[in-house]
C-alpha cells in the first residue's frame, strides 16, 4: 500500500512566520534536493520543528517531554561546549542534543504530524528519518549487547 502525499498551497498570510522568513533565505524548491542554505538552517529548522510538536495536542506527552528537554538545552546559555569559547565547534553539543530529540520524535510520532510540522525540504526530512532510524537501531542493539554481556541471565528484548 503506497502512501499518498497531500500538497497544500497556502497564501502568504496563512503561512507560518518562520516559514516566510526561511523562504527568504532558502526558497522551497519542489522536486529539487536540499542545498547548502538548507544545511545551514538545520539547527533553526530542528528547534522550530520541536517547538511545533510541543504545541500540538496530538503529540504524546512523553514525546513532548523529549522535545521540551532538547529545546531547553539548545536555548539555554549554559552548554557543555560553549560557543563563545569554542566558536563553531561549540555547536557540536547542541547538534547532538537536537539529533537525539529529533530522532526520538521523527521515528515515534505519526508520520503525518512530522511531515506537517517539518519546516525544511521533504528530502531533508527523509534523510533525517533514515539516519536517525539507523542510529537508533544500531545504538539500541549495541547497548543491549553490552547489557547482555554484563548480565547474561537477562532475556533478549523484542
Amino acid at each position: 500500500m503506497t502512501e499518498q502525499k497531500l500538497v497544500l498551497d497556502l497564501s502568504e498570510r496563512e503561512q507560518r512566520l518562520y516559514d516566510r522568513m526561511r523562504a527568504q533565505v532558502a526558497a522551497p524548491r519542489p522536486g529539487l534536493g536540499s542545498g547548502l542554505r538548507d544545511l545551514l538552517l538545520l539547527i533553526p529548522d530542528g528547534v522550530v520543528f520541536l517547538v511545533r510538536l510541543l504545541r500540538d495536542d496530538r503529540v504524546p506527552l512523553a514525546a513532548k517531554g523529549i522535545a521540551f528537554a532538547a529545546v531547553g538545552y539548545i536555548l539555554s546559555p549554559i552548554d557543555i561546549l560553549p560557543e563563545l569559547l569554542l566558536g563553531p565547534l561549540g555547536l557540536a553539543d547542541d547538534l547532538l542534543v537536537l539529533a537525539v530529540g529529533i530522532s526520538s520524535l521523527v521515528n515515534h510520532v505519526h508520520p503525518d504530524l512530522v511531515r506537517y510540522h517539518w519546516p525544511g525540504q521533504e528530502d531533508a526530512l527523509e534523510a533525517v528519518r533514515r539516519i536517525t532510524g539507523w542510529a537508533e537501531s544500531t545504538l539500541t542493539d549495541g547497548v543491549w549487547r553490552v547489557i547482555r554481556r554484563l548480565l547474561p541471565v537477562l532475556p533478549t528484548p523484542r
